[in-house]
């Protein structure tokens, strides 16, 4: 009883917590690197339910195309360009060490040609704040420094779709539907609340509040859940 928790359900894959990844329009990702760079033309903005950012797409002169989460102020027909030649203009990928500091950057690489991994939702930005010999350091989202390769590519300027997080959901069948989109469960209630097959602290009335959650020590994988070696419990006493 009680042992079926919700990250265990998630990991077996079925469908309940499985993305609708069919639905998604595509990767997005750094064209790969060459030696000459690469211009190619916004030809549409869409909308993907895997991205909380609009998507452009973008045909290169060499017939190949590639989704990029579209910066602000992109439009449909415009150039971009990648590549060691790249203007810094916004919508270029250039590597991090061409990029002046100070300048506003998204969709960054971990490692050298892996396509971007960091910054990429909506109405986020990153900002070059120093170069060292062999390390760039950027300036997250989240306000942490981190270093990067020099070799690692980022495209400039800021992605499009900002103040989403400021927009509330006002009715919760909004939510419903913006959740079912991308497959999440919703809505996310308490362990309190479940039934006793779904989380060890489910199952109660209301004749009965609820049970110790500090974990058995001896509590088996999926029962470990709660407060796990506490060195105090109950309330603060001054």
């Amino acid at each position: 009883m009680g042992k079926n928790l919700i990250q265990q359900r998630r990991g077996r894959g079925t469908s309940v917590y499985r993305a609708p990844s069919h639905r998604y329009k595509g990767f997005i990702t750094h064209k790969p690197f060459r030696q000459e760079t690469a211009k190619g033309v916004v030809t549409d903005l869409i909308h993907c339910a895997g991205h909380s950012a609009p998507l452009a797409t973008v045909r290169y002169e060499d017939g190949e195309q590639a989704l990029i989460p579209a910066a602000e102020g992109l439009a449909v027909g415009e150039a971009v360009m990648t590549g060691t030649e790249a203007e810094e203009r916004v919508g270029n990928t250039m590597h991090l060490k061409n990029i002046p500091e100070g300048t506003l950057i998204y969709n960054i690489e971990l490692n050298p040609g892996d396509g971007g991994k960091f910054v990429r939702s909506s109405g986020t930005f990153a900002r070059v704040v120093a170069k060292t010999k062999g390390m760039i350091t950027v300036l997250l989202p989240s306000k942490k420094r981190r270093d990067f390769l020099p070799d690692c590519r980022a495209t400039i300027g800021i992605i499009a779709g900002s103040g989403r997080p400021e927009k509330p959901f006002v009715k919760a069948g909004k939510k419903y539907h913006a959740a079912r989109a991308k497959n999440k469960l919703y809505p996310r209630v308490a362990g309190l609340a479940m039934n006793a097959v779904d989380h060890p602290f489910g199952g109660s009335r209301t004749s009965k509040k609820g049970k110790p959650t500090v974990a058995p020590r001896n509590a088996p994988p999926g029962r470990k859940v709660g407060k796990i070696r506490p060195r105090r419990t109950g309330w603060l006493r001054r």
